[in-house]
């Protein structure tokens, strides 16, 4: 059975045939430093000195590399040519081009999505230095299509382990609501969490600190910040946003909790309604779903549910694709706002995951804010779990 590096190779060879893109070049050193986002996918190991993994919509898979790493790359067995070098790839780089003859050579730059951005600037430099005075300089082209699609497009193999770390998430959940109490701060529920993470030998899927973030009340940051010393409150809301890293893929998941006040059997009307209207406008975007529509048009549907109730527009898109990193680059469910450039003119394509993240505060209770993990199918789209339809009650 193909490896996961394996299967990735021959699939970023057939979308280089499909955006007719004749050779794509990932160009690194040092990437234990300064590692490219797309390594992972096809080399999936470190690389020291200056190394050049090149594809090409003809088949032929080519790792230029020093010579110590040279038996790690055979090992592979995703590149069929290893040429290693002593003290200059230069050369073999130059050699290698010349015998191919590419109309273009896809580079890993770009102004819109950081998962495509791994070539810095100063190996840029020393890229062009090599290519100076060759045909091959005036070549060079974005291969941000290529990788947007090779991250996007999830392998079986690549869904299979998203689902698990999906399953583990919502288990780890189940044992938080079962813990947590009225009095506890944010950080004691954080901790718990951490352990529930640690005893599975499992990472976060974002920054240690701040996931999970865990707001109880309106008094509580709301983003990308730690849980605090705030006080879980009978009468507020508590938000959670959560995800692991296992297998080397993440999910990203956000629940809510009430918290009753005595005599309570219910949330309060205001807090049930702004709920019912995430979980509409979650329900409403995910039905819109399919293959070939832009992210910017997923967005709408959910932004427009949530100001028609009459709420202020939440001030971040509402997904993004979800997969080794838990903010996996290509399209985003989101406005055409300059911080996203074009991401969201991107297209939804079967095999994509993301994640639908609408929300909305409610005054003197806090903060709403669900988020469920979906996968793109050939005509529509898949929750990869259960969503949160109903307040959990404490």
């Amino acid at each position: 059975m193909p490896t996961l590096i394996q299967e990735k190779v021959a699939q970023a060879i057939e979308i280089l045939g499909e955006k007719d893109i004749d050779l794509w070049l990932t160009f690194v050193r040092e990437t234990s430093a300064v590692e490219d986002p797309v390594l992972p996918l096809i080399y999936g190991r470190t690389l020291t000195w200056h190394s050049a993994l090149i594809l090409t919509l003809t088949g032929e898979r080519i790792a230029i590399l020093g010579r110590l790493e040279s038996d790690t790359a055979r090992r592979l067995e995703a590149y069929s040519e290893i040429v290693a070098y002593d003290q200059s790839i230069r050369d073999d780089l130059i050699r290698t081009l010349e015998r191919l003859n590419p109309r273009q050579i896809a580079i890993n730059t770009s102004v819109n999505d950081p998962s495509a951005d791994g070539l810095t600037h100063g190996l840029y430099t020393v890229l062009t230095g090599y290519l100076a005075g060759t045909p091959f300089a005036d070549r060079l082209v974005s291969a941000e299509a290529v990788i947007a699609a090779l991250r996007g497009r999830k392998t079986p193999a690549e869904a299979s382990r998203i689902r698990q770390a999906v399953d583990t998430t919502e288990a780890i959940y189940r044992q938080t609501f079962e813990y947590m109490r009225p009095g506890m701060t944010e950080k004691q529920v954080a901790d718990f969490m951490h352990d529930q993470i640690s005893t599975r030998n499992l990472g976060p899927a974002w920054d240690w600190d701040h996931c999970p973030a865990v707001n109880a009340g309106p008094d509580s940051p709301v983003g990308h910040a730690a849980p605090t010393e705030i006080v879980l409150t009978p009468g507020h809301l508590v938000h959670f946003d959560f995800g692991v890293l296992q297998e080397e893929y993440c999910s990203d998941i956000q629940r809510m909790v009430y918290l009753r006040r005595s005599g309570e059997i219910e949330a309060p009307c205001e807090v049930r309604r702004g709920f019912e209207t995430i979980v509409q406008a979650i329900q409403e975007a995910v039905k819109a779903m399919k293959p070939g529509m832009r992210g910017v048009e997923v967005d709408s549907v959910a932004r427009g549910i949530v100001t028609a109730a009459g709420y202020p527009e939440y001030l971040y898109g509402t997904g993004h694709s979800l997969g080794r990193a838990a903010h996996d680059g290509g399209t985003m469910l989101g406005p055409l706002w300059e911080k996203y450039g074009q991401a969201p003119q991107g297209l939804l394509e079967e095999g994509q995951v993301y994640t639908v993240e609408p929300g909305l505060a409610v005054p003197g209770y806090g903060y709403i804010g669900l988020e469920e993990d979906v996968i793109i199918t050939s005509d529509g789209a898949e929750f990869l779990s259960p969503p949160q339809k109903e307040l959990v009650l404490l």
